[in-house]
């Protein structure tokens, strides 16, 4: 069973931005099932690393569309992507250094974040991109 499930509820009606998210929803299903799957320790840090370095890629992209268009609540859109990518990256240290696991409240926690971001966060971008032609 997938820890996040897509739908079409999670749809921004941006293309590049709905794919992003697809691919980081897989991503962290991914991880998800190599966990309960009992994978290696370095098998599970590679997806990690991978999910980490898309969800920075995936920002960056929000971020420029926002630059480009002057979306108003770009700051602080701007400053949950900063401490997400700072609590994310600082687990990957600790996951690779052996200081701390995979558990299911790390995957929970990460799902929950992805859910609650797109759904209230990246939803409230959905009009002002449509209403600038972006699609």
């Amino acid at each position: 069973m997938p820890l996040v499930r897509w739908s079409p509820r999670f749809s921004v009606n941006v293309a590049q931005i709905d794919a992003q998210h697809r691919h980081l929803v897989d991503l962290l299903n991914r991880l998800h099932d190599a966990a309960l799957a009992g994978k290696a320790h370095h098998q599970l840090g590679k997806i990690l690393d991978e999910l980490v370095a898309y969800a920075a890629e995936h920002f960056a992209t929000e971020e420029r569309l926002f630059a480009e268009h002057g979306y108003p609540d770009a700051a602080e859109h701007v400053r949950e992507h900063r401490a997400f990518v700072k609590k994310v990256q600082q687990f990957q240290r600790d996951f690779h250094a052996g200081k701390a696991a995979l558990s299911a409240q790390v995957l929970n926690f990460l799902g929950q974040w992805v859910r609650h971001h797109i759904l209230r966060v990246d939803m409230k971008y959905a009009d002002f991109f449509f209403s600038a032609g972006v699609r």
